[in-house]
């Protein structure tokens, strides 16, 4: 909670500073072939029609394409991402989205971090793939995009067709986004020490940081995102709402990573034309997904943001972005997994004071009152309290509120509590969820249904019935 708190202050500051700098899959063997000779004839054409004419087509179209853009050269690249995007562009696209209770000014200046980012040079990104496979794409690919699809934190993504006739999304690295991040921790671990010494004095800011950079450092090698693309694509398989997109391993490096490109709509438009059913269903899908992730297979995605994610016409999900992954090391979860029972099972105030100083959470000899924190540290959790609830946006709102109000009642407990380094990826997850469920007006059985997950009891909805299911073949099989 520490983390969100300390975030949320600096943010908006930091944006308005940024802002002012500046398909589906051919399944038939026919239809597979007949494009691929389409796209080759395509290539060929262009490439014969270049050398008669003396030049180069592709690099002269990048060319002119690059005068559209700002960032032009690698050093532009690293100044650009020091300012938009690395950590900071991906702090503000959570907070952004969870914090429905902020100053309109605020708001706006957070939007810029939560739209997508100013894209890098077509040269550029050619330039990583050829760097990475020894040609530049348009001789890897039977088709590439210069323009992106979508550019984000970290890299950004290109439309292409592999020489087999697959159409697939290729993220490519921003040149140096390694030092902008690094940068960027710097920064955010001067940020919580100020945080810590002024109303947050039970912070662990370097254990904070410390886990923030080991997650962050692993999302810059995009062979280990591969690999966690591949471990939730044989964990999912099969998956009755939840989609995981397949892994094109032969277009992955360091720097590229290259799955099946997946047709959907995104949470806006989902938002905007789903029917309220149709909703309920991918809510309930997006909750399970991470559920199954945490208390199951102890690896769970850490970016719970919507433009990560693919809505489709039946209510089920593809989850698309593997990079920022959290997997329990031994006794994590077991440390933490007391204290939440102590909330949601228990209900015991003098019991979670116990385990939250066991785990962490506060140190000893603090004086607090048991019931005064667990009315606080609580309020996440109400939608597990009761039998039935819907999350709303404005109750999103009130909850940060009272998260948020140094001044009030709890400035007590806001100003001892500590975040374990443990519960850094855990926290985003459970708020950046929430926050999608507000959005969507998810109502459900949610305390039955995490009952599902932590205690083995019996299928709650019609999707915890099939899921259940899908469990029980994979465990047949």
């Amino acid at each position: 909670m520490a983390s969100i708190v300390a975030l949320a202050a600096g943010l908006a500051a930091a944006a308005q500073r940024a802002g002012k700098s500046k398909a589906t899959p051919l399944t038939s063997r026919f239809g597979r072939s007949a494009k691929v000779w389409k796209l080759s004839a395509r290539n060929s054409a262009r490439f014969a029609v270049s050398r008669v004419r003396g030049i180069g087509s592709a690099e002269e179209r990048r060319a002119q394409l690059d005068e559209q853009f700002a960032i032009r050269t690698a050093e532009d690249v690293a100044q650009e991402l020091g300012e938009m995007k690395g950590v900071l562009m991906k702090a503000g696209q959570l907070v952004s989205f969870i914090f429905e209770g902020l100053p309109e000014e605020a708001q706006n200046a957070l939007a810029a971090l939560q739209a997508d980012a100013e894209p890098m040079a077509p040269s550029l990104a050619a330039g990583v793939v050829e760097g990475d496979l020894g040609k530049p794409p348009e001789r890897i690919f039977l088709d590439w995009t210069d323009m992106p699809v979508a550019a984000a934190s970290i890299g950004q993504v290109h439309r292409a067709t592999t020489p087999d006739g697959r159409d697939v999304a290729v993220k490519v690295q921003y040149p140096g986004v390694h030092d902008a991040i690094e940068s960027d921790l710097d920064a955010a671990e001067v940020m919580y020490a100020m945080f810590s010494s002024m109303m947050l004095k039970g912070l662990d800011a370097k254990g904070l940081v410390d886990e923030l950079r080991s997650r962050m450092r692993e999302e810059l090698d995009y062979r280990l995102e591969a690999a966690n693309v591949a471990e939730f694509e044989q964990r999912f398989a099969g998956h009755p709402w939840a989609r995981v997109p397949e892994l094109v391993p032969e277009f992955c490096t360091e720097r590229l990573l290259t799955t099946e490109w997946v047709d959907g709509m995104s949470f806006d438009e989902f938002r905007r034309g789903a029917s309220a059913d149709t909703k309920q269903r991918a809510a309930e899908v997006v909750w399970r997904f991470a559920q199954n992730a945490i208390h199951r297979y102890g690896i769970f995605n850490g970016d719970p943001h919507p433009g990560n994610y693919k809505f489709h016409h039946d209510g089920s999900v593809t989850f698309l972005d593997y990079g920022l992954v959290k997997r329990w090391s031994p006794g994590e979860w077991e440390t933490l997994n007391p204290a939440m029972n102590a909330i949601i099972v228990d209900r015991d105030p003098e019991l979670l004071v116990r385990r939250m100083e066991s785990s962490g959470f506060l140190r000893d000899g603090h004086g607090l009152d048991p019931q005064l924190v667990y009315d606080y540290v609580s309020s996440p959790y109400v939608p597990y309290l009761t039998d039935e609830f819907t999350f709303t946006r404005d109750w999103m709102r009130d909850t940060l509120s009272t998260i948020f109000d140094v001044q009030g009642p709890h400035g007590p407990v806001i100003e001892q509590l500590n975040m374990p380094p443990s519960f850094v990826i855990l926290d985003r997850v459970i708020w950046g969820v929430s926050a999608i469920l507000g959005k969507l007006e998810a109502h459900g059985p949610w305390r039955a249904m995490l009952l599902e997950y932590t205690a083995d009891g019996p299928p709650a909805t019609d999707l915890g019935a099939a899921e259940a299911d899908w469990q029980s073949r994979r465990a047949d099989a």
